[in-house]
């Protein structure tokens, strides 16, 4: 297999929180080890205050991890001390954040933010080029024509319209990886489809890869190929998107799944038994951080954090009860049938 382009071991981001004689550690990443191989879309799905985007920082360069580290073509960051070898991993991992708004200076047509990124992240390029190449990335996203795109500003553009400048903005830098927290989750569900459909055209014609950040799990199932579920700072499931979503073996992506609207299917499982809140993750003891809301949790899960352990090929569960289930020879573990 090649080498991925980004991957994770034991990702670890704690912060200080309280005051000078009453300071605490909030874990919001523990030991998070995944990978993002070349053109393929992953999605990070999970409850608001799991993680997902504090992840997405860490790869960005926004945060530095606590502990573990993270390696870029095989390379870790650490190993990335010229401003040129940084200036290289930023142009190959840029960011596309939720509100598009926030990221496009209102003072200046949306041209302003492509051609100055042109300017510093290729400088190879002349002016007449770095203006042809903003026009290519403008089309790419579904903006035409270009030209009267470009000259637009952030107010006279949609927020669906923002959002593909944004993507535009990340293309021009010829990404390897885009990091893309939450991009619809501010947009009309009329226009999502859309901006879904920019995100696979990257990645099928593009060649580019996307780490989809989101708590909708219908637009994951969508676009992506790979999921990983996130709950209070840890990695719960991964795998191929299609089976995780039909065999989901975490009891918490259970849950996930069975919250998703869906006509056709019988209730899996009790409002009672989705209720509850996620864990502080403030002074973390060992154990299942889902055990308190897990109708499946056994004693063991209140004492040892279950590791993440590969129970089908390419599929992996941090769960104590599934992990005996295969031992027992059970085909599943289903929160629906504690019900």
């Amino acid at each position: 297999m090649s080498t991925p382009i980004l991957e994770t071991r034991g990702l670890t981001r704690v912060f200080r929180v309280g005051g000078f004689a009453d300071r605490h550690d909030l874990h919001a990443v523990d030991d998070a080890d995944f990978v993002i191989n070349e053109s393929e879309i992953v999605a990070l799905v999970g409850e608001s205050g799991s993680g997902k985007s504090t992840i997405a920082r860490l790869l960005a360069q926004v945060y530095r991890p606590s502990s573990g580290e993270i390696l870029f073509e095989g390379a870790p960051l650490s190993s990335l001390t010229s401003r040129r070898d940084q200036m290289r991993y930023r142009a190959a991992v840029p960011m596309v954040f939720q509100d598009p708004f926030s990221s496009l200076n209102p003072s200046y047509p949306v041209s302003h933010g492509i051609l100055r990124g042109l300017k510093l992240h290729r400088p190879e390029l002349d002016a007449a080029a770095r203006r042809a190449e903003a026009e290519r990335v403008t089309e790419v996203v579904g903006l035409t024509p270009a030209r009267e795109a470009l000259e637009k500003y952030p107010h006279e553009m949609s927020g669906g319209q923002r959002q593909r400048i944004g993507f535009a903005q990340a293309l021009a830098y010829r990404p390897k990886v885009i990091l893309a927290d939450e991009p619809v989750s501010m947009l009309d569900i009329s226009i999502r489809i859309g901006l879904l459909n920019v995100m696979a055209k990257l990645r099928d014609e593009e060649g580019v890869s996307l780490l989809y950040i989101t708590h909708d799990i219908a637009s994951a199932r969508y676009i992506a190929d790979r999921m990983m579920v996130m709950y209070a700072g840890r990695v719960v499931e991964s795998g191929p998107v299609d089976e995780v979503l039909q065999a989901p073996r975490h009891p918490y992506t259970q849950l996930l799944v069975a919250a998703v609207p869906d006509p056709r299917a019988p209730l899996a499982v009790s409002a009672e038994r989705a209720a509850g809140e996620p864990p502080k993750v403030i002074d973390p003891t060992p154990g299942c951080r889902f055990a308190d809301r897990c109708p499946l949790a056994k004693e063991v899960c209140r004492r040892v954090t279950p590791p993440l352990l590969a129970l089908e090929p390419a599929h992996t569960v941090a769960c104590h009860v599934a992990a005996e289930s295969v031992g027992r020879g059970a085909e599943s573990v289903s929160v629906g049938a504690a019900a």
